[in-house]
């Protein structure tokens, strides 16, 4: 259910068309899924699911309808395939094939992560003390993959002597990795693996003792911390933690000092942490602070103090505080910054010099470089863009003068920069690559425009298109969002895009309540009773585009992915009228039957994102914009719908059975489209070219929406 879906993005440079009518044949041999009828019943309401029959991925007739689903998709879809092909290479030829990052310094050591021509996956690797030592290999996901289908690596993590790697392995999609163990010095996989486990995990200063995060069989919550004895049986790991609320999550890490290990735990409105000596692996945890609901709080080791970034006091857009790291409990914190109501507090890092405060004001990233020693000067690093993103990347390095940060916008591709903190020079480290020989930045312009809500809130639409561009209605238009859980997508350059920017679309990202764009507030009044403000917002920022010109409801198109495909759900059923095509990907369309089975990933840890459906004001609520429930006889728009067999985040059946509870009750000719992946999960597939395959189709299916055929 519900993580941000990340969609890749696309390109070439071809005259726009007019739009004419779709070639695609919606009537002929749609897939008829087969009613069952199941009454659901609580707080005295009863629905009737006739398709709950699909939530048995065991079920061979389950399985054979998502096949004729997915040949259906394929018939409507072979008139584009030389398309797709086409836009297949396209986006392939804005990849460096031949890539490697800016390497880091990390105790002694270069760390590199790079790409070889034709493979899919990457290669890590590394340099003692110099960039000019030889490299030494760490891990080749390439190998690792072989007779895979899906592979994932999470969590590398080396010794602090630097000579045994851990990393964790996914090769299912399920998000289950199991760790294993590398001699970097024999360069020989270890025997020993640790199943089940979040795939991250935490060395003790001792090089022997591994802390990690074991999940649960059947939620996949991840409710232990077990401790292993590198070269014993990982069977008699020690069990350190069981969180035992169902509604938290917990994680283990270990602090930038290198001093404390720290066992987390967290729900949408807490957090708890439990500290230990990393010299110490067999002693005791100690608990930070007890836990309170509404108090929320992250910790940084700086020193003998940590540093707390947190709501208490009623600091809704947080603030820092800190306390000695020999005496945490909340009656010890004393104030750094103080709480700022148009100033988002996200996020610090610590220097032996420097504290770095990540900010967000007026919808705008914000660095702000405060010295430790009060006499000098603070300042923040300068923007001059409305359509940017920054922030700070990978900052290991304790005693510096260099913060490493990325700048992106719409139109500038991801950009590693060094920033001197002391003389404020800065050096530019990497500008990715755009290897098509076609991308110019200066082609296109970007903007941010301000659409005013039904209830008179002002929202940010951010937006990019080529130059020449007229406002006159007849422009494609792609309108994206998210809209929940806080996560606010900041215009950054999405290069796939460009294959439908290129060819005359409008790509706009409206940031809708549910998001922190405009602070706490923001996200506060987009979710639980306030959720429908994320849908209105969206369906406003529609209006105001067409009301504008920048396009009309022929040519209006809309995409969201995972909570972001619950809120293409939503607009489909307020307000379908105002587009001709809508992309839902993995979405999470089925609510409130969702929400009620506690058996389902995720979900008790989301209760106070969404609310309790047991609770029945939250089940009145839930299901008044449940997409599932709330379909309706009406027109509907063309739609292709995305799903992964083995998502462990908003399970197949949601959108299969939405889709077939669309056909049933749709009263338009439009086409309808299920896309289902039968190898992977949420975040589809999982090689950086195979993946392109997937969004050459959906761009395909848009482009063809318009009559754009090359």
């Amino acid at each position: 259910m519900k993580t941000k879906y990340f969609l890749s993005l696309c390109v070439l440079i071809v005259t726009y068309s007019c739009k004419t009518e779709t070639p695609m044949n919606p009537n002929e041999s749609a897939p008829v899924a087969k009613k069952v009828e199941k009454k659901l019943e609580m707080h005295g309401d009863v629905r009737i699911d006739n398709y709950y029959w699909m939530n048995d991925r065991e079920d061979q007739e389950v399985i054979d309808h998502l096949n004729r689903e997915n040949d259906y998709l394929k018939k409507n879809m072979a008139h584009t395939e030389d398309f797709q092909n086409s836009l297949f290479e396209e986006l392939k030829a804005r990849i460096k094939e031949d890539d490697e990052s800016v390497p880091y310094k990390y105790n002694g050591y270069w760390y590199i992560t790079k790409f070889e021509t034709g493979k899919d996956y990457p290669i890590y690797t590394r340099k003692k003390e110099t960039l000019d030592a030889e490299e030494e290999l760490i891990v080749d996901c390439n190998t690792l993959a072989e007779g895979h289908s899906y592979f994932r690596l999470n969590g590398l993590n080396v010794s602090p002597n630097n000579e045994i790697a851990a990393f964790g392995i996914d090769t299912v999609s399920r998000r289950r990795y199991t760790i294993h163990f590398k001699n970097l010095k024999t360069g020989e996989m270890f025997s020993e693996t640790i199943g089940n486990t979040t795939g991250g995990s935490t060395w003790a200063n001792d090089n022997k003792t591994l802390f990690y995060t074991k999940k649960d069989m059947q939620t996949l919550r991840s409710d232990k911390i077990y401790k292993h004895k590198l070269g014993e049986n990982p069977e008699t790991d020690e069990l350190i933690y069981f969180e035992e609320d169902e509604t938290y999550l917990s994680y283990v890490y270990k602090t930038k000092s290198e001093k404390f290990i720290v066992i987390g735990s967290s729900t949408t409105l807490a957090n708890e942490y439990r500290i230990l000596n990393a010299d110490d692996p067999d002693g005791e945890f100690r608990l930070f602070n007890p836990r309170k609901r509404n108090l929320e709080h992250n910790i940084y080791h700086h020193e003998d103090e940590f540093y707390i970034v947190t709501n208490k006091d009623g600091a809704k857009n947080f603030k820092l505080m800190k306390t000695p790291d020999d005496n945490t409990s909340e009656e010890n914190w004393v104030d750094v910054i103080g709480h700022r109501d148009d100033v988002l507090l996200q996020d610090i890092d610590t220097f032996k010099d420097y504290l770095v405060v990540s900010e967000r004001k007026n919808g705008l990233n914000q660095i702000h470089i405060k010295p430790w020693d009060e006499s000098k000067e603070n300042y923040y690093i300068p923007f001059d863009n409305e359509t940017y993103t920054a922030y700070t990347t990978i900052n290991p390095d304790y005693d510096t003068d260099f913060l490493r940060y990325s700048y992106t916008s719409l139109s500038t591709p991801p950009t590693v920069i060094d920033f001197n903190m002391s003389d404020r020079t800065h050096e530019v480290k990497k500008v990715s690559e755009v290897p098509d020989g076609k991308f110019n930045s200066s082609d296109y312009e970007t903007k941010r425009v301000w659409a005013k809500a039904r209830d008179g809130k002002d929202v940010a639409i951010s937006m990019i298109y080529k130059k020449g561009m007229e406002q006159n209605g007849k422009n494609p238009l792609l309108l994206y969002s998210y809209g929940s859980y806080g996560s606010t997508m900041s215009p950054s350059f999405r290069r796939n895009f460009f294959s439908l920017v290129d060819r005359g679309f409008i790509f706009a990202i409206a940031h809708i309540r549910g998001s922190q764009y405009l602070g706490r507030e923001w996200y506060e009044d987009g979710k639980l009773f306030n959720k429908i403000n994320t849908f209105t917002d969206f369906v406003d920022c529609s209006k105001f585009l067409i009301e504008q010109k920048y396009t009309s409801a022929e040519h209006h198109y809309a995409l969201g992915g995972s909570a972001g495909g619950l809120l293409m759900g939503a607009v489909l059923n307020m307000a379908p009228e105002l587009y001709n095509g809508v992309i839902a990907a993995v979405p999470f369309v089925d609510v409130v039957t969702t929400m009620l089975d506690d058996s389902i990933p995720l979900t008790t840890f989301e209760y106070d994102e969404w609310g309790n459906p047991n609770n029945e004001d939250s089940y009145r609520y839930m299901l008044s914009y449940s997409p599932y429930d709330q379909v309706k006889k009406q027109n509907y728009p063309n739609i292709l719908v995305t799903t992964g067999l083995h998502d462990s985040q908003v399970q197949y059946w949601e959108p299969a059975k939405w889709v077939a509870k669309l056909r049933e009750m749709k009263t338009d000719s439009n086409i309808l489209l299920l896309r289902t992946n039968m190898e992977t999960g949420h975040g589809g597939a999982s090689g950086r070219f195979e993946s392109l395959r997937e969004d050459a189709q959906e761009f395909a299916f848009l482009l063809d929406l318009e009559g754009i055929t090359e």
